[in-house]
């Protein structure tokens, strides 16, 4: 086997991207601090063909040396916009008939093997702070928890990491 150069990887340029059919998926980052977690969304949702990210709180925006240190070049093709309240977001987004998900662990959570999104929907994906998770009074509003299964001993993933696991299965369960 012989590893394949980048340009032999037939990927979209930027405007193929923006003229691209999206997955019916928004992404929601509630006050993330890290920049390159920041960086590390843009580029899985990249990947993804992911609709929009929405920065709420203390989330940083681009231009930013540190989020473009990770998202290399994913700021300029994924669609996104700053919004200042995280509750307001989605409170606006339910009133337009979007599924919003807070990804937390919480009473009531599905496991997200265990859930199947539908084609008909379209989605926004809350991830939280790298400490404090998705703010109370936005999971208290959300359609739906979702929790990633973990069998280890620690209780949490990193925001990146879990961002990646669930555009991943949201794209493959959606896009089939």
């Amino acid at each position: 086997m012989r590893k394949l150069k980048n340009e032999e990887l037939d990927r979209l340029d930027v405007a193929g991207f923006k003229d691209a059919q999206k997955t019916p998926v928004s992404i929601i980052l509630d006050n993330i601090r890290s920049l390159n977690n920041i960086g590390s969304v843009f580029r899985s949702a990249d990947a993804f063909l992911i609709e929009k990210i929405y920065l709420c709180g203390i989330t940083a925006t681009p231009p930013h040396k540190d989020i473009n240190k990770t998202a290399l070049g994913a700021t300029d093709s994924v669609a996104w916009e700053y919004v200042p309240d995280t509750l307001d977001l989605v409170k606006n987004l339910k009133s337009k008939g979007i599924i919003t998900v807070a990804i937390e662990q919480a009473e009531g959570a599905v496991m997200l093997n265990d859930f199947m999104p539908s084609k008909e929907e379209s989605y926004a994906l809350i991830f939280g702070n790298e400490v404090k998770g998705v703010q109370q009074d936005v999971v208290g509003i959300c359609d739906m928890v979702l929790e990633i299964p973990q069998f280890g001993t620690k209780h949490s993933l990193n925001i990146s990491v879990s961002a990646g696991i669930v555009i991943w299965d949201f794209w493959s369960k959606l896009m089939q």
